[in-house]
């Protein structure tokens, strides 16, 4: 089975935390955010990403990642996660110059 797209877009950060998606549909899922617009130590952010114990429960951060513009890895790409029924992911400025990022969340 090949991969696909689930859903995908741009994004101008703009210092606050601002959802890139919500999915409610079961499934494994991988999120790509394309970090290249990124210049300098000072421009930097943070991915999250956010999921539920149960469809009842309350939404808890389950893990984060952080580039700057200086990371040698230009691509952030999750490990693969599961979800029955949750997936919400963020990412926010945490400093420098507002910047366009495309974003991705794929599906096997």
């Amino acid at each position: 089975m090949a991969a696909s797209v689930v859903t995908s877009g741009s994004v101008t950060t703009d210092g606050t935390e601002q959802t890139l998606a919500t999915i409610t549909t079961a499934g494994v899922y991988q999120i790509a955010v394309d970090c290249d617009a990124l210049v300098g130590a000072a421009d930097w952010v943070t991915v999250r990403w956010y999921g539920k114990a149960r469809s009842s429960d309350s939404e808890r951060l389950i893990d984060s990642a952080t580039r700057a513009g200086t990371s040698v890895s230009r691509m952030l790409l999750t490990y693969a996660l599961v979800s029955p029924h949750h997936l919400k992911v963020t990412v926010q400025r945490g400093g420098g110059t507002d910047r366009a990022l495309p974003w991705a969340v794929y599906a096997p």
